[in-house]
């Protein structure tokens, strides 16, 4: 296997929780990350990212706004509450672009904000930026 150029080359393995009720944006953000080298796991919703959660402690989360069920500034509330996962952090994923919906990430403890679609780029500096190091 030929080691990959750029920023993800000189970076351990991450373990990220990416959710998303789009199966496009799951699917794009496994492989982006998977040929980085990180160790992913999918969740549609906040239900089934939070029933995941401790089974997969992850250093980092993506986790979309607009989700049914759950939305992501409830989820980010919920895992940033939890004592054990308060230190995660978590980069909100939106199709929308707008102030209000970035200071209400920050409000709910989201490190960052990612307009989707994004690009492997984005997504892998995003990685870099703000996992959690052990």
């Amino acid at each position: 296997m030929q080691v990959p150029e750029g920023p993800e080359s000189s970076v351990t393995a991450a373990r990220v929780l990416v959710i998303d009720d789009s199966n496009t944006i799951r699917r794009s953000a496994e492989i982006f990350l998977k040929q980085a080298g990180h160790d992913i796991v999918l969740a549609e919703d906040g239900f089934d990212a939070l029933a995941k959660l401790s089974d997969f402690e992850p250093d980092l989360v993506f986790c979309d706004i607009l989700m049914p069920r759950l939305d992501g500034y409830q989820t980010c509330a919920i895992i940033k509450r939890n004592p054990q996962f308060s230190s995660v952090p978590v980069i909100m994923l939106s199709s929308k672009d707008g102030l209000f919906d970035k200071a209400r990430g920050r409000m709910v403890g989201s490190q960052d904000y990612l307009t989707k679609p994004f690009t492997k780029d984005q997504l892998l500096k995003a990685v870099q930026m703000h996992r959690r190091v052990a």
